[in-house]
């Protein structure tokens, strides 16, 4: 079967193998080859007594690029909630690269496959990380694919790129360094598990951490001591102290916009709730801290918020035993900065801008996710909660509801709440209101960028980042910028004074 096209391209900050993949969204077809019967016995034993053991297959897939096989793979199943999929249509992860050394799809070792558990459209997953890698979030890409097992069609998954240091390499240019997962643990938002990844610090050995963090390089040192210290300052500095320590540890930008988009689609199976399903990565040549996000299935308000109500929630609401969102609502620079992100992506959060991309994609997909044998959901079911609220019947609309909301009428009630909750105007993104922002001129620059500061604000430090947040070097002189070696692009200029951030966004052209 020849792949499908969606017809989207990317604007991407540097290539990777991967990109022939992703840049244009495609449907890929993949035949696994166990070769013995009884592999979906020792994959669900596997999985069920957590033996950590995968089992070995060949692999055949067939995308845009042509046709491809590949030996020796490792297969296992994944996930927590998505594992409850009725029927045997279960996420799970193939490793290209374990038996054989350099073994890549596209330049990537791992890849996972995602069931779409809790979402009838298929969708939800792929347009926010499709609106993350549009609005500079770090966040993995996101394909489709029918899989076959030993000959028979399992069903239509999501195709997801792994967070690792291929992705790495792709994203952040530096692979080096410590990236640790948040833990699976569950939690609803009011610090329920005993040991949820909710970035409090519990002391300063690792063994105080490691049923809340999954350190995924670097394994053989082991060494905890960065996570520890970040831990430690954001926990347990003053304020004052960590109105200058936070940003300089961070990709500071990427890192609000990330918090804000969790709280702006309703995807609160996050750090901002539930407290997973993100990873932080400690650059080793920039020793910045970026935050990633991961696993996306339930957005656009598919998962509950202590009561809260995902298409009404306050844009700085906080939960319970989450440190860092405390700090970041209750310093009011940190606040005012969160505020700013969010409303620079709330730009593009208009029905306006999103259904006719939730349209070219579900034109596509409806063919086979009517084709799937094994899927959670109706076509019929499909169909509707592109548009419109679904009722379902038991626990099948996610945990303890039965209402799955609609992709389209989420984002118009969602927009309905937040054009009066956010104030974008009172946020400092117009420069025309005379708030406290950066002027900067001429932009678009083609070299020089002069700027000047509020009225009475002297300058403690600046940095430049680029639209995935990372900084980018430039020569400053008094009152100007040279931008004459940065590539053409959209870029953020953040000055930090004695009185909190100001920022503008410029244009290299």
């Amino acid at each position: 079967m020849l792949p499908l096209l969606l017809c989207s391209a990317r604007v991407l900050a540097q290539t990777a193998p991967s990109d022939s993949l992703f840049n244009t969204d495609q449907v890929v077809t993949v035949d696994l080859d166990f070769g013995t019967q009884d592999f979906w016995t020792t994959l669900t034993t596997n999985y069920d007594n957590d033996l950590g053991e995968t089992l070995t297959a060949d692999i055949t897939i067939t995308d845009l690029t042509g046709t491809r096989m590949y030996y020796n793979v490792e297969v296992d199943l994944k996930g927590n909630s998505s594992y409850n999929h009725p029927g045997d249509k279960k996420s799970f992860k193939v490793d290209f690269n374990d038996n054989i050394a350099g073994q890549k799809y596209h330049g990537m070792a791992k890849v996972h496959f995602n069931n779409c558990w809790s979402d009838p459209t298929f969708m939800r997953e792929k347009i926010f990380f499709d609106y993350c890698q549009d609005h500079g979030i770090l966040a993995p890409r996101v394909s489709y694919a029918n899989v076959s097992m030993n000959g028979t069609f399992w069903g239509f998954y999501n195709m997801v790129e792994a967070v690792d240091k291929d992705f790495l390499d792709r994203w952040v240019d530096d692979a080096n360094g410590n990236l640790f997962k948040a833990g699976d643990n569950f939690g609803m938002g009011g610090g329920g598990s005993s040991a949820e990844a909710d970035l409090k610090y519990y002391g300063d050995a690792a063994s105080d951490y490691t049923a809340r963090y999954e350190l995924k390089t670097n394994e053989t040192e082991n060494d905890w001591t960065d996570l520890i210290e970040l831990l430690d300052v954001l926990n347990n500095s003053v304020d004052a102290e960590l109105e200058s320590e936070l940003p300089a540890r961070f990709e500071w930008n990427g890192l609000l916009r990330s918090l804000a988009m969790d709280n702006m689609l309703g995807n609160l199976d996050s750090y901002i709730n539930s407290a997973r399903n993100y990873y932080l990565y400690h650059d080793s040549t920039t020793f910045l801290w970026n935050w990633i996000h991961w696993d996306a299935n339930m957005a656009f308000g598919s998962y509950p918020a202590q009561g809260q109500n995902a298409l009404t929630l306050s844009p700085t609401y906080v939960a319970t035993n989450r440190p860092l969102m405390t700090k970041i609502m209750g310093i009011p620079n940190f606040r005012d900065a969160y505020m700013a992100a969010y409303c620079d992506l709330h730009t593009d959060f208009t029905n306006a801008y999103l259904d006719p991309r939730i349209d070219s994609i579900a034109a596509i997909i409806q063919p086979h996710v009517s084709a799937d044998p094994n899927k959670q959901y109706t076509l019929a079911q499909f169909t509707s909660n592109i548009t419109s609220d679904i009722t379902v019947s038991g626990g099948g609309g996610g945990p303890g509801g039965s209402t799955i909301r609609g992709l389209k009428s989420f984002i118009t009630a969602r927009n309905t709440s937040l054009v009066t909750a956010l104030n974008c105007q009172l946020a400092g993104m117009h420069e025309d209101e005379g708030l406290s922002v950066l002027r900067a001129w001429p932009n678009p620059s083609s070299g020089v960028l002069n700027i000047e500061l509020p009225a009475g604000a002297s300058m403690k430090d600046l940095q430049v980042s680029d639209a995935l947040g990372r900084r980018v070097p430039v020569n400053v002189n008094g009152n100007s910028l040279d931008l004459s070696n940065v590539p053409a692009g959209l870029y953020q200029v953040v000055v930090n004074t004695a009185d909190g951030p100001v920022m503008a966004r410029v244009e290299r052209l």
